[in-house]
């Protein structure tokens, strides 16, 4: 009998740890594992306006071919979105009708964004193609991470707004 308390504590907590996953999946609770933005614990708040230039959102993205590569190269983990796609934590720079210049860093407007320089290759040495400016078209954001490293709209360009899960509300993260 004093054996089979362990085992049933460690059945019982492996009953109750997919539940409690789920639950806080159910609640928009995510877990940031990438350096784009602080890792640790975040929350998907249900967006109940129209989407801002400043706004930091959970946005599922697109089936094509610039992320199945992104996929492939790691930038971009299995997740839940369509295609299986994890959602990204990005913040909108643009919204439809302005103007994105890519020449070296990304300027919208007229304005020159910190932080937004384009490389021209990832930390494996592989290409990186920037993505083409222009206005962005109805429907679509332009999105773009302050990390330098970041694999956002600088090289997949727009895409489409009706992938926003929500805001982007930290609850429990970690600053490297």
């Amino acid at each position: 009998m004093v054996r089979s308390r362990p085992i049933t504590i460690i059945v019982v907590s492996l009953a109750i740890l997919p539940a409690l996953v789920g639950v806080g999946f159910l609640a928009g609770l995510r877990v940031n594992l990438t350096p784009s933005y602080p890792l640790g614990l975040w929350r998907i708040v249900p967006l109940e306006r129209e989407i801002a230039v400043g706004d930091r959102v959970f946005i599922c993205p697109p089936q094509v071919a610039a992320f199945e590569l992104a996929r492939e190269r790691g930038y971009l983990g299995h997740g839940l979105c369509p295609g299986w796609f994890s959602p990204l934590i990005k913040s909108v720079v643009a919204i439809a009708g302005q103007h994105v210049v890519i020449d070296g860093d990304i300027a919208v407007d007229g304005t020159r964004l910190a932080h937004s320089s384009v490389r021209p290759i990832d930390s494996e040495g592989r290409a990186l193609v920037p993505a083409g400016g222009g206005v962005v078209p109805p429907g679509q954001l332009f999105l773009l991470s302050e990390f330098a490293g970041s694999y956002d709209s600088r090289y997949f360009g727009p895409i489409p707004a009706d992938g926003v899960l929500g805001l982007a509300h930290p609850l429990l993260v970690f600053d490297p």
